[in-house]
């Protein structure tokens, strides 16, 4: 195995999160790809990745190999998601017009193998970024990471969609803006809880105020620091992977931009909002959520204004709630017993006084003369 002082940090498998691990090793031995199919001999140990809250991840290791192995968690999902095969034909076809993905092994859709659909990945070797720095950046260092995040994310939101076939299926055309206020509007009042208020009038804020669609392009819905992969070494900032490629479809790239930035706390937040900080933003140079934004909008051209922008900001943390109330929704009927999941409920009701706060800020200004 690597050196685990400059990956990711696996732990022990759950008692709930196991797997049949003999089984797992046959099936790869006859399905992986040509380049791993001879360095699977044996049984691997498994280890389980800590970060995320959605789809388990788990590492492989034999004695020369490294392997990573995604599947669903237990318990009642959102409907389309957790989608293994697409995930996994997604990476695959984008792996020629985008560098940053791992290389594929196989895709089991035999349920019977292991009680799921999973997918099977060569494992990134190198240093993923969690809540703190692993190692001190200069604040020029902490600018420079964010600016090459920002490369990453400007390279991927400009792949050409249509000389993709595998990507060009998943463009539906314009109203993806629409179709995501609704659909998460929809997720949210499928995952109430008795604990869950009275939302209407955020949900009635993101209908009325929802902006057309500025571009189709691929996005990941889930870009942020803790799915990027830094190259092996200390101090590096050299971006070679990203990961967790569950949500990424054909769309409008602000969406992305909005849900990348409900996850940045800044120095200056609320306590609560430190909190439950998951990556390294409020170290000293990193950018601010107004400074990323701009960069970001001069690099691909598109005009924004502060009252253009609380929308996605605003829909950004309420995608965030409804992502944090499915979780807490699971831990709620037992349908796991993580004890790490009971903090999302208090984290739902921070994002809706969140939400709120943004929304009344606007109203407030369009009030002024």
């Amino acid at each position: 195995m690597r050196d685990e002082a400059s990956t990711d940090e696996s732990r022990p498998v759950r008692e709930e999160d196991a797997f049949d691990v003999g089984a797992v090793a046959g099936w790869l031995r006859g399905h992986a790809a040509d380049w791993a199919r001879d360095r699977l001999a044996g049984t691997p140990s498994v280890r389980q990745f800590p970060g995320g809250a959605s789809n388990l991840t788990y590492l492989l290791s034999w004695p020369d190999l490294d392997l990573v192995l995604r599947r669903p968690p237990a318990g009642a999902k959102a409907a389309g998601a957790h989608d293994m095969g697409r995930e996994y034909h997604l990476q695959a076809a984008l792996a020629p017009v985008f560098p940053h993905v791992a290389r594929m092994v196989g895709f089991c859709e035999d349920a019977s193998v292991i009680g799921s659909e999973f997918y099977v990945m060569e494992r990134l070797d190198g240093t993923i970024l969690r809540r703190d720095l692993p190692w001190a950046l200069t604040e020029d260092e902490a600018s420079t990471l964010c600016e090459r995040a920002l490369d990453v994310l400007v390279d991927l939101h400009s792949v050409d969609v249509g000389a993709v076939p595998e990507l060009a299926r998943l463009n539906r055309g314009p109203g993806y803006v629409g179709r995501q206020v609704s659909g998460w509007i929809g997720r949210f009042d499928r995952a109430r809880t008795d604990d869950t208020g009275d939302w209407s009038d955020l949900t009635a804020w993101l209908e009325a105020h929802q902006p057309e669609d500025v571009a189709q392009r691929l996005i990941h819905n889930d870009f942020r620091f803790d799915n990027l992969v830094l190259a092996p070494g200390e101090r590096s900032l050299r971006i070679i992977g990203v990961l967790d490629w569950e949500m990424a479809t054909v769309g409008d790239p602000l969406m992305d931009l909005g849900g990348m930035l409900a996850y940045w706390v800044e120095a200056g937040d609320d306590e609560f909002f430190q909190s439950f900080r998951r990556q390294p933003t409020t170290a000293p140079g990193m950018w601010t959520r107004e400074r990323f934004v701009a960069a970001y909008c001069a690099r691909m051209g598109f005009e924004m204004t502060p009252e253009c922008w609380r929308f996605y900001e605003v829909f950004g943390l309420f995608r965030l709630a409804v992502i944090a109330q499915q979780i807490w929704y699971r831990y709620y009927h037992r349908q796991t017993t993580n004890e790490a999941y009971a903090v999302f409920g208090p984290a739902v009701g921070y994002l809706e006084k969140r939400c709120r706060q943004l929304v009344s800020a606007g109203s407030s200004a369009e009030r002024r003369p």
